[in-house]
């Protein structure tokens, strides 16, 4: 069985302690031989070994979740665990217990897990350097922290997306989405979803000068923005809404919102579907310059000499 390390996992790895790689490569050992010793970690997809920080030199007690299929195994991260608190199993559990189950949360979840897998795998084997731009993923911790500071709630299909990824730091600012468009690291979220909010917050002062018909709405509080247009460009991009399920379009200059009639799912899979066959892609299409995924909505004239497109 292989089993794949991929940078970002190192290079957290090589943060947490002089241990924790050597730790990580003997783990790796262990999932070739054994891939199904890992133990479900609550997360859609996600396998955890936790590693007893003692048996290793300068090492934290670790859990360090993976992702198994067929033919592979990639790790998709390594967290320390701090003593005073219990394993993230058994937190898991706890969180079980307190709040059962749902099971559409879980069928969503896997449709999620699916889809992107389905995308990773092809960056994986067609465009290694997109591949190698996609962030680690997000702890439950996280998510959980950026729901209070934002005061909103973050729907389970995100939630399973960042289960498994970060964000897309792109390459030369090429996202790996249709239109070259990047899924935003939370951070990004958080600070566009206030810069939208402040917006509407001006927008409302405004409207109690206005009568009802001329009244404008350029944001709402459920609305989460989770695509950009580039990897470094907050002009544009897709929001979630929270309420229905559905993808909008948003904008810096808050023209009226677009409805995309998507869901997070069936973005991704049609993402996959442009991928897996492109000459029945309708939406966009997708080629390589080297070994980076560039779409041709928005190719640059400058590299039309170098754009290979993938149907011939």
């Amino acid at each position: 069985m292989n089993v794949e390390i991929p940078s970002q996992v190192r290079d957290t790895a090589a943060q947490l302690g002089a241990g924790v790689s050597y730790a990580l490569k003997v783990v790796a050992g262990q999932l070739a031989d054994d891939p199904d010793m890992g133990q479900p970690s609550g997360l859609p997809g996600i396998l955890t070994v936790m590693v007893d920080g003692d048996l290793f030199e300068d090492c934290p007690a670790l859990a360090i979740g993976y992702i198994l299929e067929p033919d592979r195994i990639e790790i998709r991260y390594v967290n320390a665990v701090p003593s005073a608190e219990p394993p993230a199993d058994a937190q898991a559990q706890d969180e079980e217990v307190e709040q059962p189950a749902d099971p559409a949360a879980a069928v969503t979840g896997r449709e999620i897990t699916d889809a992107w897998q389905r995308i990773t795998r092809w960056l994986q084997h067609n465009a290694p350097d997109s591949h190698a731009a996609l962030r680690a993923s997000v702890s439950p911790a996280a998510v959980t922290a950026l729901e209070a500071d934002l005061g909103i709630q973050i729907p389970a299909d995100l939630r399973a997306l960042w289960s498994l990824t970060a964000g897309d730091d792109g390459v030369n600012g090429w996202g790996c989405f249709p239109g070259n468009e990047a899924l935003m690291p939370p951070d990004a979220v958080a600070a566009v979803y206030r810069l939208k909010m402040d917006s509407q917050a001006d927008q409302d002062t405004l409207n109690t000068r206005r009568a009802e018909y001329n009244r404008i709405t350029v944001w709402k509080a459920a609305w989460i923005p989770v695509v950009s247009h580039g990897a470094a460009d907050r002009t544009s991009g897709l929001y979630l809404d929270a309420t229905t399920g559905y993808l909008g379009r948003w904008s810096r200059y808050n023209e009226s919102p677009g409805e995309e009639l998507d869901t997070l799912v069936t973005y991704l899979e049609e993402a996959a579907d442009m991928l897996e066959a492109p000459a029945l892609a309708t939406r966009d299409k997708p080629g390589l310059v080297g070994g980076t995924l560039v779409w041709l909505s928005r190719l640059d004239s400058a590299l039309e000499d170098r754009w290979q497109s993938l149907t011939g």
